[in-house]
């Protein structure tokens, strides 16, 4: 008797032995996730209609969302998202630009190789610009008041007078640019997609100060910034997101990030960087010190939802996708079509906590 007791108890102690490391494993999975940032799909609007997209931009202000439609711009209230304007003949539009002090807006023509200008009140286009081919990425730089055009075709930036609305320079690139940030005070950053590289660009002198290589990050497309500490957020096609020191060059973290990267966004108020994922996921990295990140979040959204806004004030993001069908047939000219997209899916999800 006294044997099966014993038996009994050297049992029960390797039972708890074994299930000690599981409480532990998940007693640390679920402090975790109580110290996330709490994000989650919480609204989704359905806006319809056809054709795809591209750049999202937001006026905080205004409570305006801004997305790019092929041939036009869509305007939602960013609060209700019901369709408030419309920007049309914008063909092939990539980008939004936006100049609040001018109370003008600018959209990237890529078919056309254009700028439109635009009211932001009232939204009527005033004039457009020429600018060099397939026009993509588009920002505004406030310390110059200039606007910058990043054309994938012709492998330049060209930088447009946003007040008297004409050309003052073009600057020649090494290879064809994607996203691009500015810093604020005159020094502007871009994306080398095709060689994996880091621009630096004086917005003033109009030219290129430095260009750094983005090892291990390949092909970068999205690029953000925290203006005040220096950092660059670079989204890779590698499932990675580069973390750059804004003036060595130098990366200094990668943490991993979904499938599909297009665009990323840095919120000044949480210290937060967000990555929108084509596979399906929103990538929520926290920046712990300066020099330190981890992902703190990965939020699923849905499956093409890889371009997206922030709104700085809610600090919301927002992102748009729609329902997929198979891909037409290969051509000479396009032998890997994308999936076609079903009409009347298109829809906006908002992520917040």
């Amino acid at each position: 008797m006294q044997a099966s007791l014993l038996k009994r108890i050297l049992t029960r102690k390797n039972f708890v032995s074994r299930l000690l490391p599981l409480l532990t494993l998940f007693t640390a999975v679920a402090a975790l996730a109580a110290s996330g940032p709490g994000y989650k799909v919480v609204k989704t609007y359905k806006i319809g209609g056809e054709g795809g997209w591209d750049y999202m931009t937001t006026d905080a202000s205004a409570r305006r969302l801004y997305i790019s439609r092929s041939s036009h711009v869509m305007v939602l209230d960013l609060d209700s998202g019901k369709q408030i304007g419309d920007i049309a003949d914008t063909p092939g539009v990539h980008g939004i630009a936006l100049a609040p002090e001018l109370g003008r807006g600018f959209t990237s023509n890529g078919r056309e190789g254009t700028v439109s200008i635009f009211d932001m009140k009232t939204l009527a286009t005033s004039g457009k610009v020429k600018a060099g081919e397939n026009p993509d990425a588009i920002l505004y730089d406030p310390a110059t008041k200039r606007v910058f055009t990043f054309n994938g075709r012709s492998h330049d930036s060209t930088a447009i007078d946003a007040e008297k609305g004409t050309v003052v320079g073009t600057i020649k690139l090494d290879g064809k640019p994607e996203f691009a940030a500015s810093d604020g005070r005159g020094e502007i950053f871009v994306n080398i997609e095709d060689k994996s590289e880091l621009t630096a660009i004086d917005a003033n002198k109009l030219e290129v100060k430095t260009t750094w290589p983005l090892a291990p990050c390949e092909e970068p497309s999205g690029l953000s910034m925290d203006t005040k500490h220096r950092r660059l957020f670079v989204g890779c096609d590698n499932k990675m997101m580069a973390v750059v020191d804004a003036d060595s060059g130098k990366v200094l973290a990668t943490p991993a990030i979904g499938d599909g990267v297009d665009a990323t966004r840095f919120d000044e108020g949480t210290g937060l960087a967000f990555a929108s994922c084509g596979e399906g996921v929103l990538t929520i990295i926290k920046e712990e010190s300066p020099d330190k990140f981890a992902v703190a979040e990965t939020v699923p959204t849905q499956k093409g939802a890889r371009t997206m806004a922030l709104d700085r004030k809610t600090h919301t993001v927002y992102t748009v996708t729609a329902d997929f069908g198979p891909p037409p047939a290969p051509t000479a000219d396009n032998p890997h079509p994308r999936r076609s997209i079903v009409p009347d899916t298109f829809v906006v999800l908002v992520v917040a906590k």
